[in-house]
């Protein structure tokens, strides 16, 4: 056993024991469904140095290297509509920290409870392929695989049908009064003339 004098007064912490080439501190990770798709949040928190880093997709957005000041919030834009995000740092005891994510000023629970009132997400397979579709009630946009779409509204007999393409396939979202005051308005995705079973996020 070294004696005192010999030893080194601060030891290094901070490196994980699994990997000595990088060194993480990856505090929390989020997924958040936007109607652009789903963005992974990433947020390292150095509780030595104060080091704050967001990454939002894989690609930084915010890094600020030493903070005196271990609690706070960062806040940031996520996904093609700039959708408003921040990062409550909060201290629960020593030198233990919480994370919480807030959308749009709400916490993330709530923000998905919200959003799922508000759109209808779709998930179809065409071509060999995977695409997400959803359709923002309030606006009735309509989005594929991040992109926003161009749609042409038509009124029909019963309701009225969102039409748009997904490559060469036709496709529209048709929108009929349930009759019940309590479940509004039914949405109903139909590709090539089949239903699309809706995804429940």
């Amino acid at each position: 056993m070294a004696s005192g004098d010999d030893s080194p007064i601060f030891e290094d912490d901070e490196s994980p024991p699994y990997s000595l080439e990088k060194m993480t501190d990856l505090v929390a990770v989020w997924d958040v469904a936007l109607s652009d798709g789903v963005h992974k949040i990433e947020f390292e928190h150095g509780t030595t140095s104060g080091k704050r880093v967001v990454y939002v997709d894989g690609k930084e957005e915010i890094r600020k290297e030493w903070m005196f000041k271990l609690v706070g919030k960062e806040t940031f834009c996520v996904g093609a509509a700039k959708t408003k995000a921040t990062i409550n740092i909060d201290a629960i005891s020593g030198f233990a920290y919480e994370y919480t994510l807030e959308i749009n000023g709400k916490s993330l629970k709530k923000y998905m409870e919200n959003r799922s009132k508000t759109t209808n997400t779709w998930v179809l397979h065409l071509d060999g392929e995977d695409f997400r579709v959803v359709l923002e009630k309030d606006t009735m946009d309509v989005w594929c695989n991040g992109k926003k779409m161009e749609t042409a509204g038509e009124f029909v007999d019963d309701g009225t049908e969102t039409h748009f393409s997904v490559g060469n396939h036709d496709c529209y979202i048709k929108a009929v009064s349930s009759g019940k005051r309590k479940e509004g308005i039914i949405h109903t995705l139909i590709v090539d003339n089949r239903e699309i079973p809706e995804l429940l996020e």
